[in-house]
């Protein structure tokens, strides 16, 4: 009962449409992004410990939603990470993780739309952190 209710979420959370597709494309650049807020001991230690357990669970093998699932089989570590990335955005600041994007403007602006922000926001979230 519990799995079908964390499937019913995800796909309730996931990204709709071209969104899904942008979460895949820059998942790459995400992953070095996780690993780099992770490190970064001026992040508060919450948002640290959700980020050291979404690559705990990345870098399982097992997956929560198996794989013959349509559409949430292959796409659940990139809805779980855009999940979790929302959350860390809002409480880091955009200009904390704008600082750590290892990848082009236009995949930061890919990540921007993905967690709901906008990127006219970095100053007034993020004013303790540099941005770019």
């Amino acid at each position: 009962m519990t799995w079908a209710a964390l499937v019913i979420a995800l796909a309730v959370v996931r990204p709709k449409g071209p969104l899904l597709k942008e979460a895949l494309r820059i998942l790459p650049d995400l992953l070095r992004l996780l690993r780099r807020l992770a490190a970064d001991r001026s992040l508060p230690r919450g948002v640290r410990v959700r980020l050291g357990l979404l690559l705990a669970y990345l870098a399982f093998p097992i997956d929560l939603v198996p794989d013959f699932i349509p559409v949430l089989g292959y796409a659940d570590d990139a809805i779980i990470v855009t999940a979790v990335l929302r959350g860390v955005v809002r409480r880091a600041g955009l200009g904390a993780v704008r600082q750590h994007w290892p990848g082009s403007d236009d995949g930061f602006a890919a990540l921007c739309r993905l967690t709901g922000l906008r990127q006219g926001n970095e100053q007034s979230l993020g004013e303790n952190s540099q941005g770019a």
